[in-house]
């Protein structure tokens, strides 16, 4: 980012250690571009963001295989033309012989309910199975932390409770941002970010009364 640019997250300092973080804020605010420091999605432009001591920045590829990043729309990140495919090509390091890691697909699959999908097109499944589906190719690699950014907000509600479960029933760090605010409660620790800042960083029940705290003050 330019020096004369627009500042998109105020320095900070941060240690994220809990088992189940939440990020909420408007719009705009910064939180996204918080959650992508994670992995180097997003590079800073001054200061380290270390995962697990390791430099976001110098060692990006390593750190991408520790932190799995899952997008609000799964068209982001579903690429191959069907189930099985996408799912193989998340398993292409891990697993070198074809016949392997389609077995092992197949596998990731049937644990997420759509062993019965494998051989249809990804562009074919409803939005919860393909939130679903993009999930399982981020948690087939192994990562130590997952980010979901957003993962519920283009489901409905009997499918943002099917993605919540499989979300916390993780045994990875989760790192949940989201405008889901009942959600978010279920965290353990909750950064409100607001003006490119961290305006609040807490229990949940604190964080959100304070977030509606900030919408009532710019409606006001």
């Amino acid at each position: 980012m330019p020096d004369d640019g627009p500042v998109i997250l105020e320095p900070t300092t941060l240690r994220l250690t809990e088992l189940r973080i939440g990020i909420i804020g408007a719009n705009g605010s910064g939180k996204s571009t918080l959650a992508r420091l994670l992995n180097n999605l997003v590079s800073p432009t001054s200061g380290q963001v270390l995962v697990d001591g390791i430099d976001a920045k110098r060692r990006s590829a390593e750190v991408r295989r520790k932190v799995g990043f899952c997008f609000s729309d799964p068209a982001a990140q579903l690429v191959m033309p069907t189930c099985v495919e996408d799912i193989e090509l998340s398993l292409r390091r891990s697993h070198s012989d074809p016949a392997e890691r389609h077995q092992a697909a197949l596998a990731v699959l049937a644990e997420f309910g759509l062993a019965d999908r494998a051989d249809t097109s990804v562009h074919a499944l409803s939005g919860g199975q393909r939130q679903l589906l993009a999930l399982a190719g981020v948690l087939a690699v192994g990562p130590d932390v997952v980010v979901a950014d957003e993962p519920t907000t283009l489901l409905d509600l009997a499918n943002t409770r099917r993605i919540a479960e499989v979300l916390f029933a993780l045994r990875q760090q989760l790192v949940l941002i989201t405008h889901d605010l009942e959600l978010v409660r279920r965290c353990e620790r909750v950064l409100v970010i607001d003006q490119a800042k961290v305006a609040f960083d807490g229990l949940p029940d604190d964080a959100v009364e304070h977030y509606r705290a900030l919408v009532a003050e710019v409606a006001s």
